[in-house]
């Protein structure tokens, strides 16, 4: 489906508001237990891009992002400033951030991945859209600054030569999520000073 490699513009996504959805059904059985069974594997990212709307040259970039994107049609990056590192948003990226495999000595190729911890819970979420010049990667917690690419539109770490057995292969990055508008239509507002204004812009994440 088409995507454009062109991001969001981000003094109007760092005011937006959303994030993780995931969806659950849940059954009430004649005793008031419950049963609870996973709908969705993997979560999925929405959002509110209207909360970032401060000006009317906002308005406009919305406008013509949305033209361009020929509304639902066309995906687009966006970042989301509440997640969009291997490490903490405070920290600075490291090649040792995570664990994005583990070396056989055939295995060339290994996909960005995220990993999200609580407890004794672990959720890995793959990673498509790593930012250009922001992926870092380690071989044994060895930075290594050639002998592998990275494409930024999959987010698949290629390797010169596969790595040898045991060796652990990590990885640091920003990222940015791949979304869609989720309407077709912008009812703008126009008020007295003619700045206008916009009640909700919503943003869908595209999953593969």
């Amino acid at each position: 489906m088409a995507f454009d490699e062109v991001r969001f513009p981000d003094n109007i996504s760092r005011g937006a508001k959303g994030g993780p959805q995931r969806r659950t059904r849940i059954v009430t059985l004649a005793s008031g237990d419950e049963e609870r069974n996973a709908v969705w594997a993997n979560s999925r990212r929405a959002y509110d891009a209207a909360y970032g709307v401060r000006r009317a040259d906002d308005l406009a970039s919305v406008i013509a992002f949305f033209e361009a994107r020929n509304g639902r049609l066309r995906g687009f990056r966006w970042k989301d400033w509440a997640d969009y590192k291997s490490c903490l948003p405070s920290g600075v990226i490291a090649a040792t951030d995570q664990v994005i495999g583990t070396g056989n000595g055939a295995t060339a190729t290994f996909q960005l991945v995220k990993s999200y911890a609580s407890g004794t819970q672990t959720w890995k979420r793959s990673i498509l859209k790593p930012v250009a010049g922001k992926v870092l990667i380690a071989a044994n917690a060895i930075p290594l600054s050639s002998g592998w690419t990275v494409d930024t539109t999959t987010g698949i770490v290629t390797f010169a030569a596969p790595p040898a057995a045991g060796v652990a292969i990590t990885a640091g990055f920003e990222f940015d999520v791949p979304v869609r508008f989720d309407t077709d239509e912008l009812p703008i507002t126009l008020d007295i000073e003619r700045m206008g204004s916009i009640t909700s812009i919503p943003l869908i994440e595209i999953r593969r």
